[in-house]
Parts: structure tokens; C-alpha cells; sequence
């Protein structure tokens, strides 16, 4: 259930600071994202 809720947040903030890079971007964002979740305990 953590995972499903840390890839929605990570989704939805790659969405937010990523769509003006195109697909790359948020792909990179997302995982940045994802990467700093986890490290925080979420």
C-alpha cells in the first residue's frame, strides 16, 4: 500500500515539475521523486 501511495505522489509531482521538459523530464523527476519517498520513509 506504501508503494501505491508513493508512486502517486511521485507521479503527480512529476506531472507538476516535469511537463514543460516533455517525457524524459518527468520520467527523471519521477524518479528523483520516488528515490527522496523512500529515503524519507514514505
Amino acid at each position: 500500500m506504501k508503494n501505491i501511495i508513493r508512486a502517486l505522489l511521485a507521479g503527480w509531482g512529476a506531472k507538476k515539475l516535469g511537463g514543460g521538459c516533455g517525457c524524459f523530464g518527468m520520467i527523471v523527476v519521477f524518479i528523483i521523486l520516488w528515490w527522496i519517498l523512500g529515503n524519507l520513509g514514505f
